[in-house]
């Protein structure tokens, strides 16, 4: 059995397709039901944000389940699979492991080290758990990664990347432009990075702050969060004419402003505009750069300035976090996978031992009892010194990343019968 995730997010779909992706809770569950239900899917559970739509699931074969799960996507959204499927992803056993442990570390969000997705992460557990479609494989994966989130932010200050990243964009622009207090600044999006800029701004006493996006309700309530107004998308070339700060995060996947826009936009327009474009992909057109006046700040800028600072430092840190915890897990799941066979392994050894020590007896009925025990426990030795070898190596040749292939060798050279071997339950679901 292996991990499949089939997903989208804001790395590789506009955020218009993700409005149209969005689950409520219910919609996840329902989800998850029909994934777990489809062939070769043995559990399923779906975590669903604003920015992304995952379903996990432990499979028995690649490829009917993924086409299985990525069919169930392609319907949740009302798409046809022609312009949905270029949007998804897929990652596979080790690949999936590493995907779901940087999710809930925080590396895989559109605000670096946001805490939100944790609680997400274990919603999707609760959820699955409650509908039984999560069982003893997805549950000891994502309790660890729930483990792996936890000691991320405990170990690191990971969380303050974010507000890092908007804040040095706002104090380059400051640098070059003045101080933000009292000026107008326009932020184009409503997300997570968008949320970290209306707030920073704010803070710093911006004059007018216009919160654009392409929906409506949720370009209200950020921006009456912080006390600016609403602008529709349709009228950005308005707030280009008459902005000092221009912070674009929309996740979108093609530009939004061009050189030809923002020129057309600010014909006679004497005054300075510092651009910040902190979205992946990026929401300006670079050559913007070269227009009097505008200041072009992006994120490879900003990624190198903070490579070297206490935030870099500590992206960098939970990298190495992530990376040994996949490594641990993986490694104990490869222990895990030939334990089923080693313990079938001694059942047989076992039997044949009892056996053999009751063909003795009726052979010998001469015997004491002492005698007996003597030779059945020497006769235990034997078998359990020939048997020692094979079942460490075994074990430590798993690591190797053949845990499959020399379970299977084991079985073979020593007969056990395959019922013997998935005889061995797993634990149940905590």
């Amino acid at each position: 059995m292996s991990v499949l995730v089939v997903g989208v997010s804001h790395s590789s779909a506009p955020v218009s397709l993700l409005e149209r992706l969005a689950l409520d809770a219910d919609g996840a569950v329902k989800l998850a039901g029909d994934a777990v239900v489809a062939p070769h899917v043995e559990e399923a559970t779906v975590v669903a944000t604003c920015n992304r739509v995952e379903v996990y699931a432990e499979v028995d074969r690649f490829h009917g389940s993924v086409e299985a799960l990525s069919r169930l996507l392609l319907e949740s959204a009302g798409e046809s699979a022609e312009a949905m499927l270029a949007h998804l992803y897929v990652h596979y056993d080790d690949a999936a492991v590493s995907h779901l442990f940087q999710v809930a570390a925080g590396l895989d969000s559109m605000a670096v080290g946001e805490g939100q997705i944790l609680g997400q992460t274990r919603e999707a557990l609760r959820r699955g758990q409650e509908a039984g479609t999560v069982g003893p494989a997805l549950n000891v994966l994502f309790q660890q990664a729930l483990r792996v989130g936890k000691r991320a932010r405990a170990e690191t200050g990971v969380d303050r990347v974010a507000p890092s990243l908007v804040s040095a964009a706002l104090d380059r622009a400051a640098d070059q432009h003045g101080p933000l207090a009292g000026r107008r600044v326009a932020v184009v999006g409503a997300g997570a990075m968008a949320g970290l800029a209306a707030a920073t701004v704010s803070r710093l006493g911006a004059g007018d702050l216009a919160v654009v996006n392409r929906t409506p309700h949720r370009a209200a309530r950020l921006a009456e969060e912080h006390g600016g107004r609403a602008v529709a998308l349709a009228d950005l070339d308005a707030e280009l004419a008459s902005a000092d700060v221009l912070v674009t995060c929309t996740g979108a996947t093609g530009v939004i402003v061009t050189r030809d826009m923002l020129a057309h936009a600010r014909a006679g327009a004497h005054r300075p505009l510092a651009v910040i474009d902190i979205a992946l992909p990026r929401d300006v057109e670079p050559s913007v750069a070269e227009l009097d006046d505008v200041l072009l700040i992006g994120l490879p800028e900003l990624a190198e300035a903070l490579a070297d600072t206490e935030a870099g430092r500590e992206v960098d840190e939970v990298r190495r976090i992530v990376t040994e915890e996949v490594t641990a897990f993986l490694a104990a799941r490869r222990q895990a996978s030939v334990t089923p066979t080693v313990v079938a392994l001694r059942s047989m050894a076992t039997s044949v031992v009892e056996a053999e020590m009751e063909r003795l007896e009726s052979r010998m009925p001469g015997l004491d009892e002492a005698a007996l025990a003597e030779i059945r426990h020497t006769v235990r030795r034997v078998a359990d010194k020939l048997l020692h070898e094979p079942t460490v190596r075994v074990k430590e040749l798993v690591d190797d990343g053949g845990a499959v292939s020399y379970a299977a060798a084991l079985a073979e050279l020593f007969a056990l019968h395959p019922e013997a071997v998935t005889a061995v339950t797993r634990p149940e679901v905590s």
